[in-house]
């Protein structure tokens, strides 16, 4: 072989690495102004950007305070858990009961104090963590149960779809929250139960979402080639179902942990969940209704909170479905 075959096969050698190098930064930078795309829609919406604001803050400020709190009960330290709350979130002071909404004591008494004398404002940034793990582990483990349900009961058909869809609609037929009371009484009191029944409630809405997008994926061209090509079903289920189904559900995600925020609450609402003398939002609603309207500010005040998030999410899921489904234009 000639000096001069061998520059050329050098050179095409480094032409194709550089042909597919492009085409790989191309696909990467297309998912990355996808991604831009909805952020500059969301920023440049003022309703949507406000709402963006609070969800990037109850959800940074909940990383933060749950780091804290695990550090503490990691190392006996629980004092860790309100460094940075204006004061101690579980400390009996009776002689402070009931303080109504004021600045003294700034930021302390800003929601005022409950029949304990603990400030309301602590105690909702206390039980911060708690609410955020809820809804993001709970729509997430939805997301992941109900993607490999859904796609493969649609992508593979026959028997395996009649399964997975009756066991589906096995659990869509019951009330979610009736469902979730039961599971969490069987499951016994506590966080951990409480997460797994949402789990377990979850998923079905998910498995309908990608299996119906795997009917129709499946008959597409691309996935056709594929398998004339010799891709196994499972590599076409990876490489072409799989990440052409999430643009839908992302939208509907984004819902959905608002829809989370507000259950866990009502759960603990009824007293099930985290167990005193510990916060959550919703029991603190409940454990201030005995007092209304005299002191209002205990079950009221963590009622907006609740609404106010899931109003967030609400109108940023709201905005994305818009988008995705076409209805609006940026």
């Amino acid at each position: 072989m000639g000096f001069k075959e061998i520059v050329k096969r050098f050179l095409g050698y480094r032409g194709t690495i550089a042909t597919a190098t492009v085409v790989k930064e191309g696909e990467e930078e297309r998912r990355l102004s996808g991604y831009r795309f909805y952020l500059d829609y969301l920023i440049k919406d003022r309703v949507a950007a406000v709402a963006l604001a609070i969800i990037t803050l109850f959800t940074a400020w909940s990383i933060v305070e749950g780091i804290l709190q695990y550090v503490g009960f990691a190392t006996r330290h629980r004092a860790l858990g309100w460094a940075l709350l204006p004061s101690n979130p579980i400390a009996l002071n009776f002689a402070e009961s009931l303080k109504p909404p004021s600045l003294s004591h700034f930021p302390a008494y800003i929601f005022g104090t409950n029949f304990s004398g603990e400030s309301i404002l602590s105690r909702l940034l206390y039980a911060a963590p708690k609410d955020a793990l809820a809804a993001y582990l709970v729509v997430f483990s939805g997301i992941i149960i109900g993607m490999l349900v859904g796609t493969f009961a649609g992508y593979f058909g026959g028997w395996a779809d009649e399964v997975l869809m009756r066991v589906t609609d096995a659990f869509l037929a019951l009330p979610g929250l009736v469902l979730a009371i039961a599971l969490s009484v069987l499951l016994g009191a506590g966080y951990n139960s409480v997460l797994i029944s949402l789990i377990l409630i979850w998923w079905p809405t998910y498995a309908r979402f990608f299996r119906a997008q795997a009917l129709s994926l499946k008959s597409r061209g691309f996935v056709e080639a594929s398998k004339l090509s010799g891709q196994n079903s499972l590599m076409i289920i990876l490489r072409h179902i799989f990440p052409n189904s999430v643009d839908p559900v992302i939208a509907y995600a984004a819902l959905d942990f608002g829809n989370v925020i507000l259950t866990y609450s009502t759960l603990a609402f009824l007293g099930i969940g985290i167990q005193p003398p510990y916060p959550e939002w919703g029991s603190m609603s409940s454990n201030g209704l005995p007092y209304f309207p005299q002191n209002w500010w205990w079950a009221i005040i963590p009622g907006l909170v609740i609404m106010t998030v899931v109003v967030c999410f609400t109108l940023i899921g709201d905005r994305m479905q818009d988008l995705i489904g076409g209805r609006l234009t940026y």
